[in-house]
């Protein structure tokens, strides 16, 4: 991940200027690692070692959204909505 798009996450999704922690702005970082793996992957078809990162990193994003959406519905809300990640 460039670090460009790292700063767009964090000015797009954080809760003031410098913040790069809040469950918000994670969840931002790791959907951007996920489409870049899934992009990778669909190249390289047999990397099982990036496709067990991909799934870590689902897992963990899954478990940001839960916390988030139990602590604040509405940021909650905003980030699935901005990010594109439910249907």
């Amino acid at each position: 991940m460039k670090r460009d798009a790292k700063k767009a996450a964090f000015a797009d999704h954080g809760r003031h200027a410098k913040d790069t922690g809040s469950p918000e702005v994670q969840v931002a970082i790791i959907t951007q690692r996920v489409n870049d793996l899934t992009e990778h992957l669909k190249i390289h078809k047999k990397d099982e070692h990036s496709r067990r990162g991909l799934l870590m990193l689902v897992g963990k994003r899954r478990k940001l959204l839960n916390y988030l959406k139990l602590k604040n519905k509405k940021a909650y809300d905003e980030v699935v909505k901005k990010l594109g990640l439910r249907k």
